[in-house]
This record gives structure tokens, C-alpha cells and sequence, in this order.
């Protein structure tokens, strides 16, 4: 069993905003692959299904970016969960938009959602899965930018850079990280 979990924050007025676009990852996995109805538990919203033979628990913690690992502690310590099988799909500033990266443990780099996850868990040792976003430029303007709704120009794109991540998670699920790299990253160049 695997626990993956959305970064973003709740709220239908942020459901659009780039720091979602782990929520909005996991909403597409689960739509993708039809796992069960999501429902509230552990400070947060639960959906579980089967994905490339593997169980998966995905979580959207409800708690506000700035308190996530409260939740991924609490939903980790109810499944037993080791670390090695907590992946996380978050958005990445220093990533163009539309780039991916899949790494291991790691810094929060900032990021505060990580960064209370990693004050939660064991330590850092969990799975990220850093969907770029792109940088604003200035350092002050992150705060606005990450918080903004992704430009009309990049919605559609976004919505088929999702649909692939989904279709590739089966890959992801199985452990294969460089297989789901590289299906997610051909199906955007022949997109």
C-alpha cells in the first residue's frame, strides 16, 4: 500500500491557483482510474483504488498548505505507511511549467508544505514528484504568483499535461520513476 498525496489549499476560490496543482494532480488520478469516492478523514479528504496493481491511498490534506503533514501523519501512521512509499505531487517554482522532476528526500526549498511534512514525518526520505510551475521573475512576487489562477494560456496545456501524468501513474505506482518520466515527457512532445 502507497499514500500519495496533493499539495494545495482548500477552498473553491484556490481550487484553480498554481500552488494546487497537487490537488489537481490527484483529482485527475483518481477520476483517471476510477478509485473510490473522496470522503473526510484525517484532516483531509481520502479516495483509495487499485493503480498498476498496486493499493493507493490518495490525500488532499484540508488543513492549509502551512499544516499538510499533520494530515500525511495522520493517514501514514493509520496505514503503517513507511516513508519509502509517501509520494507527494507539489508545485515547483524553479521548474518551467510543464516540467517534471521526481526526486527522494530533498530540502523544502521554501516550499511550506514540504517543509511542514517534513517536520511530521520520520524525516525527508518521502518521494516528490515537483510539477513545475515556473517563476514569476522576482522573489517578490512569488507570494501573489503562486497564489494566482494559472494564465488562460496555460490551462489547456495543463489540463493535458495532467491527463498524461494520470495515464502514466500505473508506472508510478509500480516504482518504475524513470519509465513515468519519460512516458509523461514523450506524450508532451508528440502532444
Amino acid at each position: 500500500m502507497k499514500l500519495w498525496i496533493g499539495l494545495g489549499n482548500p477552498g473553491s476560490g484556490m481550487s484553480r491557483n498554481r500552488h494546487n496543482i497537487g490537488f489537481m494532480a490527484v483529482d485527475t488520478i483518481a477520476a483517471r482510474h476510477g478509485t473510490s469516492p473522496w470522503r473526510k478523514r484525517f484532516r483531509g479528504e481520502t479516495s483509495e483504488g487499485v493503480i498498476g496493481r498496486e493499493k493507493i491511498i490518495l490525500l488532499k490534506p484540508m488543513t492549509f498548505m502551512n499544516l499538510s503533514g499533520d494530515s500525511v501523519q495522520q493517514a501514514a501512521r493509520f496505514y503503517k505507511i513507511d516513508q519509502h512509499d509517501i509520494l507527494v505531487f507539489h508545485d515547483e517554482l524553479d521548474l518551467a511549467f510543464g516540467r517534471m522532476r521526481i526526486k527522494r528526500g530533498g530540502g523544502a526549498a521554501g516550499h511550506n508544505g514540504l517543509r511542514s511534512m517534513d517536520k511530521s514525518l520520520p524525516g525527508p526520505d518521502y518521494w516528490r514528484v515537483r510539477l513545475g510551475i515556473g517563476h514569476p521573475g522576482s522573489r517578490d512576487k512569488v507570494h501573489n504568483y503562486v497564489l494566482g489562477d494559472f494564465a488562460s494560456a496555460e490551462r489547456t496545456e495543463l489540463g493535458y499535461w495532467l491527463d498524461d501524468l494520470a495515464d502514466a501513474a500505473p508506472l508510478l505506482a509500480q516504482g518504475q520513476h524513470d519509465a513515468f518520466m519519460t512516458k509523461v515527457a514523450l506524450r508532451r512532445q508528440n502532444g
